[in-house]
């Protein structure tokens, strides 16, 4: 690649402006008054002017109690603008943006907090007693900020509602970090670090993903592309991750579009939901496809304003879905923690003028979405070719991607392999896990990125996902790491070995956690006691669907649990 070639892709990529920060600082000017973000679950607004002032002064009051560039901050709550202002806020200084998954609880709580280490840790206050539990197991005590009570309260307040004891620990009040306080004087570049995101793996506990501000720029490259100001997007994922943060929250405040945000998603108030707030735009993971499609069908149903939606993995309903309720565009693709936004494509869906009724549709048209994607080499195609399940698309302008073999060697056209991924630009791809050097030495050997995942290419050249590498296991939307599972059971004293493996659901396109359990000899164990253990210990999404109490679960002569002979047992039981 030449150096034109190198300027033409580093100009496209930021040809809107290179941080979010950026976009959100031109649009405080310009549109002081305009809705940026609507919290659909109290009615709370806040205008692109406010949310500016707002943001600098939680940057300029973190840098004052000692948040300094490169730090982390972390934030641990159910409240998506509260996780919209802190990520801002964060940024706003250099540091870096450090979500927790709010369902954790116990020793997952604090691997992550001793991993990421935050200098803060903003909380709500339903869930500092989460903290307070787990205080004499951190490495590193962060200074607690409470967000949801008008008093601060202490560390032993909040154990003595939980029935334990715990190190007391001083809180300081939300509205503290909201007193105006002048924005700090910092450089934020392509190589910045903004987030540490933690992701589930194939092996063992989850790692902390650091990202540079230039993975955020790739990431959403594709997705603020397809919208204008005039878009309504919709978001009922969780802030811990990219989808709800950066997909929905990032893209449109950085194309000056207006979010609207919700705890969690309803299949039962999806619908009410985007009419009542005009929503354009969604993402919905592929288990809601089957949630949505399973509601009873209305005359109603196509009478509704959202005229794009992104679906990861693409399922094979995505054309019945786009025709029930009037979808026009579908886009897909390839996307990860690490990786960014690699894989893409659009889809049109219903015919010109059958989808979103034209006195509800904005954003822009048909004709403007080819005509930009065709200029910026994004694959746009008629839904209904595309047959196979989880179609991705073709690779993004700034990304090489390779089918490599178990010697990182290309496959021949249509033989499956593990996708492998570099940046044609430096930054595009994350940075590290943080504190794993070994880790992502082994992830990005041989100069290429391997994501974990197998792929396949047509003579089209449309990349097609086919299965994870590895143990890991998709459940509602999650990554969940099966050795993560095991570990936890195993702290159960009547468990001798267990192994965890994922089947095909057949409630959605997603997998079931089935567990294999081995008693210690002597000891009676029940499923119920199993499903209380569970309870008690993970997060609800981790939990296993079934199980199955075994005299002896199969190892080679090296010990390794042989999980195909109990798939094929699975196997067996179904037929």
């Amino acid at each position: 690649m030449g150096f034109d070639d190198y300027r033409a892709l580093e100009q496209l990529l930021e040809e809107d402006g290179a941080t979010v920060v950026d976009a959100l600082d031109r649009h405080a000017g310009s549109r002081d008054t305009q809705v940026a973000v609507t919290y659909g679950e109290t009615g709370e607004q806040r205008m692109y002017g406010e949310l500016a002032r707002r943001t600098d002064s939680i940057a300029g009051n973190l840098a004052a109690s000692g948040v300094a560039p490169g730090s982390f901050v972390g934030v641990l709550t159910t409240n998506p603008l509260l996780s919209t202002e802190m990520m801002f806020g964060a940024w706003k200084c250099g540091a870096i943006y450090a979500p927790v998954n709010y369902l954790y609880a116990g020793s997952m709580l604090a691997y992550t907090l001793n991993d990421s280490a935050p200098v803060t840790l903003v909380v709500d206050a339903g869930l500092v007693g989460a903290v307070a539990d787990v205080w004499p197991q951190l490495t590193h005590h962060p200074n607690i900020v409470l967000f949801g009570a008008t008093d601060a309260i202490s560390a032993a307040d909040a154990a003595g509602a939980t029935g334990t004891t715990a190190t007391p620990f001083e809180v300081t009040p939300f509205e503290a970090l909201l007193s105006q306080a002048e924005r700090p004087r910092v450089r934020i570049e392509a190589q910045t670090p903004c987030s540490l995101v933690y992701t589930s793996g194939t092996t063992g506990p989850s790692k902390g993903v650091l990202q540079p501000h230039r993975w955020i720029t790739q990431y959403t490259w594709p997705y603020r592309r397809r919208l204008t100001d005039e878009d309504v997007l919709y978001n009922d994922l969780p802030m811990y991750h990219v989808g709800g943060a950066y997909t929905n929250v990032v893209v449109a405040l950085w194309v000056g579009a207006q979010v609207v945000l919700w705890n969690r998603f309803s299949p039962n108030d999806f619908w009410d939901r985007i009419r009542e707030h005009g929503c354009t735009a969604a993402l919905l993971l592929d288990v809601m496809i089957p949630w949505l499609l399973g509601q009873p069908a209305s005359d109603r149903d196509r009478l509704n304003s959202l005229n794009k939606v992104h679906m990861q993995p693409l399922p094979l309903r995505h054309r019945e879905f786009a025709e029930r309720f009037g979808i026009d565009i579908v886009t897909a693709g390839f996307g990860q923690t690490e990786s960014g936004t690699t894989i893409h494509m659009i889809l049109e869906e219903c015919a010109e003028g059958e989808g979103t009724p034209q006195e509800l549709y904005r954003g822009k048209s048909r004709q403007q979405l080819r005509e930009e994607s065709a200029a910026a080499g994004v694959t746009v195609l008629d839904g209904r070719e595309v047959t196979r399940k989880a179609a991705t698309g073709r690779p993004l302008p700034f990304f090489e991607v390779a089918i490599l073999d178990e010697r990182d060697r290309p496959c021949p056209l249509g033989t499956p392999g593990h996708l492998g991924i570099r940046g044609k630009l430096p930054h595009v791809l994350f940075s590290e896990y943080v504190g794993k050097p070994e880790k992502t030495v082994e992830a990005t050997r041989n100069l290429w990125f391997h994501t974990g995942d197998l792929v396949v290419q047509d003579g089209e050249g449309l990349f097609y996902f086919l299965d994870r590498l590895g143990d890991r296991i998709r459940v509602r939307g999650e990554n969940v790491s099966s050795v993560h599972v095991e570990e936890i059971l195993q702290s159960h004293p009547g468990i001798e070995v267990c192994a965890v493996v994922g089947v095909p659901s057949t409630r959605s396109d997603e997998d079931e956690i089935i567990a294999f359990v081995q008693p210690v000899e002597g000891a009676s164990l029940t499923v119920e006691e199993l499903r209380v253990h569970a309870e008690d210990t993970m997060p609800r999404f981790m939990r296993p669907y079934a199980y199955r109490i075994v005299p002896e679960i199969p190892r080679t002569p090296t010990n390794k649990l042989e999980k195909h002979k109990l798939r094929a047992m699975l196997a067996e039981e179904t037929a």
